[in-house]
């Protein structure tokens, strides 16, 4: 789909916030969008998901000048940043999570970044989760060997090693300009021409995944993902409370995603065989924290920890090794 694109109304960059019951901090980042944007045309399009905690009544009332989509129900990520390209009028889109908070005109700078370089489509800017932490954003595509080196604790164990280490880039301090496989969906600028081109975000992707499917297109298109820490924003606490919003659930819908990112761009094959490494690994850390809980319940220690784990671990391991079809919401 061809974004609609008026010449006589053009406007430097389109910024979409999507939100899903994050009040407080849609209220932030919009002040800091109004007081930090810095010196380019723009316009701020808020995409409400159905929030039960008056979050679109806030930003209706506190940010007039916001164009707010506010929907009936929990459409998902994707596809309410589509909802709100389709009405974006900006040369640039530029895709920013309810929990961030822009820093020293971070929009102006990426916007004249990007300028300067038309093969790129994609540009990220330096995340802090708090003044003192870079956040480690952008990552590489998901295949069977980031897979296996993630899900049987490799990644972890040795996250400094190039190899076991790859799919984060743990030893990059996210300093450098870098070309990146995928820029992380809580800050990315996008270049209306790439998106004319490949399209916009896939909606069979509800959360997670969405931005790896479109970093991928891309660059099977030859556009460039690029990493640029001349700009920054911050990440509030990592972006933590977002995914606690409905942890088991969440959880299951992080390997639900990755599973369809797999299937339509690495084939049926590699499915196949991803599924079988989840189904193993999740079904071993159900084991050990099944035998943990137990004994931290003999030894009447604090079970809680052990609890949430379980329950995320025994979610994710019925999904993989028993569900047929793969629901694209999060239930």
């Amino acid at each position: 789909m061809v974004l609609p694109h008026k010449e006589n109304n053009i406007i430097d960059v389109s910024i979409i916030v999507v939100n899903w019951n994050t009040k407080n901090s849609l209220r932030n980042c919009l002040k800091s969008i109004y007081d930090r944007a810095g010196d380019v045309s723009y316009e701020v399009i808020a995409v409400d998901n159905a929030s039960a905690d008056g979050s679109a009544g806030m930003a209706r009332e506190e940010f007039p000048r916001v164009i707010l989509i506010a929907n009936s129900e929990n459409k998902g990520f994707a596809a309410a940043n589509n909802q709100g390209m389709r009405i974006a009028r900006g040369r640039y889109i530029l895709l920013l999570n309810s929990d961030t908070i822009i820093c020293d005109n971070a929009v102006e700078k990426v916007v004249m970044y990007a300028g300067k370089h038309p093969d790129v489509a994609v540009v990220g800017c330096q995340v802090w989760e708090n003044p003192e932490v870079v956040q480690m954003t952008c990552f590489r595509f998901p295949s069977l060997t980031n897979i296996f080196l993630s899900t049987f604790w490799l990644a972890k164990a040795f996250k400094h090693n190039r190899f076991l280490g790859r799919e984060w880039m743990l030893w990059w301090k996210r300093d450098t300009e870098t070309d990146v496989d995928v820029v992380s969906g809580m800050f990315m600028l996008v270049r209306r021409e790439a998106i004319n081109e490949v399209g916009m975000m896939d909606e069979i992707f509800f959360v997670f995944g969405e931005e790896a499917d479109w970093c991928y297109r891309f660059a099977e298109s030859g556009w460039k993902v690029r990493f640029w820490p001349g700009a920054r924003i911050i990440h509030l606490g990592g972006g933590g409370h977002s995914t606690d919003q409905a942890s088991v659930a969440m959880s299951v819908q992080i390997q639900k995603s990755l599973l369809i990112f797999v299937r339509k761009h690495r084939g049926k094959l590699h499915y196949w065989v991803a599924r079988l490494m989840l189904c193993i690994s999740f079904g071993l850390r159900s084991c050990i924290c099944a035998m943990l809980f137990s004994l931290k319940k003999l030894t009447r220690g604090q079970t809680n920890h052990y609890t949430d784990r379980l329950a995320k671990s025994w979610a994710v391991f019925k999904f993989v090794a028993v569900s047929i079809q793969h629901s694209t919401s999060c239930h």
